[in-house]
């Protein structure tokens, strides 16, 4: 089957107070501390430029890459791709990413960066969907729980596709036959 976008469930205009709301909150706690944003690649891409847009501010930025999907399918298995480049040993890190889902991977980062002996480690994710969560893990700053669906948008992909549709959408099937799955 192909795959189309089936619904928006945030619409540009959510997304960006939803972005204010979370800076809002990252400043608060955050300002006069100069953080460093790690991204994880490349989901969280949209989201933190958007984000660093709104924290006024000293802050560094860094990136991690990591994988764990396969089509639609976590597959449990975390691996790094490409690591931070900076020391980020007592500095006050928040982990970026763009959806938490099982907690598989943001309990691997987590306990990694940990290891790093920061400062402080809080991670901000613009999406959570809590009921697949499989592992507990703590997310300082949610910017919308969603329901369990595959969504594409505002960095999210399918196959590496769709990430730059300005909403968040809910993927499904176009019902023809697709020879790339």
């Amino acid at each position: 089957m192909g795959k189309v976008v089936a619904d928006i469930l945030l619409n540009e205009q959510e997304i960006k107070s939803m972005v204010k709301r979370v800076a809002a909150e990252i400043k608060r706690d955050y300002e006069g501390k100069k953080p460093v944003l790690v991204g994880v690649l490349r989901g969280s891409v949209v989201f933190l430029a958007d984000l660093i847009r709104e924290l006024d501010f000293e802050l560094t930025i860094d990136f991690i890459s990591v994988s764990s999907y396969s089509g639609t399918k976590s597959t449990g298995v975390v691996r790094i791709i490409k690591d931070t480049e900076q020391d980020l040993s007592g500095k006050h890190i928040i982990l970026v990413e763009d959806i938490v889902d099982t907690g598989l991977t943001l309990s691997y980062l987590r306990a990694l960066f940990m290891d790093r002996m920061p400062a402080s480690l809080a991670v901000c994710s613009a999406f959570d969907k809590p009921d697949c969560r499989t592992v507990d893990v703590p997310v300082e700053y949610i910017g919308q729980a969603i329901p369990d669906k595959f969504v594409v948008g505002y960095g999210l992909d399918y196959k590496q596709e769709y990430r730059n549709l300005p909403y968040l959408a809910i993927l499904g099937d176009d019902g023809k036959e697709d020879n790339n799955e």
